[in-house]
């Protein structure tokens, strides 16, 4: 269970640096040359993407179970 544990704190840790990463390298664009590459886009949308998979998937489960518990202990 230990062991769990922490690997949900390293997803939602990737899921957190990586929205910061793609945030932190918009501003320097934006400031740097007043634009913000499609590439970059790319990045941003793709980074959201997966935090927000990572962040909405465990929810889903979650709620999974709590429906599989709820039906056993009926």
């Amino acid at each position: 269970m230990e062991n769990q544990k922490g690997f949900k704190i390293s997803q939602y840790a990737c899921a957190v640096l990586l929205i910061v990463s793609s945030i932190a390298l918009v501003a320097y664009q934006v400031i740097k040359i007043d634009d913000v590459a499609g590439g970059l886009l790319y990045y941003v949308a793709q980074s959201f993407l997966l935090a927000g998979s990572i962040f909405g998937l465990d929810q889903y489960i979650r709620i999974i179970k709590k429906q599989y518990h709820e039906r056993e202990s009926k």
